[in-house]
């Protein structure tokens, strides 16, 4: 804007150029926080949906997994007494933070040392471990007795082949066998057979001194029944169990013992490819591990 020059006077008129600045405007350069925060609140949102799609395509057990997987593992290292094996077994001369028997000196190192550096012959070879270690002495020591028991009476000697003494994650499992030659009840019932009846007798009377838990289970071949409704081999397989528990009952095995009596029919054959072979016939008497024991 030109101001009005005085009057009288030869002095070419003041230019004045007046220069608004408003706050805010767009002639500056534009600011970046605003991506940041975007940034931030999409990955956000992309870890959001990600936990739906997790939890909706998972079990409990996977996703136990997964919490597992990313939750905090802490390690005292000198506390554990992690090294290596160097000159000193991974320990120096001069440090005071060894800890255990030569806590370092495996080549890899451990999460873990023991405080004294000795342990069981296996894992788990504490106190359920002896009380397991205990049973299997039990077991093999009433393998004998029930097999001698057979051999000094000529009418049990010739069962010995027909009792099968099997170790299994359970138990000491006692399997009472028929063949095409011999029964251990009569054909098609439930009925034991005099020398079946004493044998089981003679187990009674070795288990009675033990304190494991029992299991019965009754095994069929798969020869079908004329009327299945009057009798088939899921009655026949639990009527066997039952009437050797009665036996066992008999000869002095408390009530309390028995722990699961069952019949499975042929679905558990011995002999795989033939089902309807005489030795899928067969009562298991197991003698469980105690409660307590590591199975």
């Amino acid at each position: 804007m030109a101001a009005r020059a005085p009057h009288g006077n030869n002095q070419p008129p003041k230019i004045v150029i007046v220069k608004k600045i408003i706050d805010g405007g767009h002639g500056g350069h534009h600011g970046g926080a605003w991506k940041v925060a975007y940034a931030d609140f999409v990955t956000a949102m992309m870890a959001f949906f990600l936990l739906l799609w997790l939890l909706g395509a998972t079990n409990e057990k996977q996703r136990k997994g997964i919490a597992d997987y990313f939750a905090p593992t802490l390690i005292d290292t000198r506390a554990l007494g992690m090294g290596g094996n160097g000159l000193f077994g991974g320990e120096s001369a001069r440090s005071d933070q060894r800890t255990g028997e030569m806590a370092g000196r495996s080549h890899e190192q451990g999460l873990a040392t023991p405080v004294t550096g000795a342990g069981g012959n296996r894992p788990g070879s504490g106190d359920k471990g002896s009380l397991r270690n205990a049973d299997q002495q039990n077991f093999d020591r009433m393998r004998r007795e029930v097999q001698a028991a057979m051999q000094a009476k000529p009418e049990l000697r010739r069962l010995a082949q027909h009792v099968k003494f099997v170790m299994t994650t359970e138990g000491m499992r006692i399997d009472l066998v028929d063949n095409a030659d011999y029964s251990m009840f009569a054909l098609g019932t439930t009925a034991l057979e005099p020398e079946a009846s004493e044998l089981i007798g003679k187990i009674a009377q070795t288990i009675a001194s033990s304190a494991n838990p029992i299991m019965i289970r009754g095994h069929t071949d798969s020869l079908p029944w004329g009327d299945p409704r009057a009798m088939n081999n899921w009655m026949l397989s639990s009527g066997r169990a039952e009437a050797t528990r009665r036996r066992l009952g008999l000869g002095g095995t408390p009530e309390s013992r028995f722990e699961r009596i069952e019949g499975v029919a042929d679905r558990e054959p011995m002999i795989a490819n033939d089902p309807a072979d005489p030795r899928n016939r067969r009562v298991a008497i197991t003698l469980l591990y105690r409660r307590g024991a590591i199975r």
